[in-house]
């Protein structure tokens, strides 16, 4: 299964039919050779390996982010969780060796 983050068209060249696209913050370029209906500046599509496949509207595209966002700082979360378990048992079994 592939997940597919909105993308944001920040930039085309028309020349080589290609879009710079922000994706959360990581700019990249996509192709626009699939893309079945014309897209602009700011608009919002689906990348499938490096390809702008699909164009969806601006409300679904920035509540994609906001799921995306708040899953990514969950697992931020956890890994900040699991560090601090690591240095904890670290720090147990040094005491344990005194």
């Amino acid at each position: 299964m592939c997940l597919s983050i909105p993308s944001k068209i920040i930039k085309i060249d028309e020349e080589n039919n290609i879009a710079t696209v922000d994706t959360m913050g990581v700019q990249k370029n996509a192709s626009l050779d699939l893309i079945d209906e014309k897209v602009e500046i700011g608009d919002y599509v689906l990348l499938h390996i490096g390809f702008a496949m699909n164009k969806i509207d601006e409300e679904n595209a920035l509540e994609s982010l906001k799921i995306y966002q708040q899953m990514v700082n969950e697992m931020e979360e956890e890994e900040k969780q699991r560090i601090l378990r690591e240095e904890n048992k670290i720090s147990v079994e040094q005491v344990k060796n005194v």
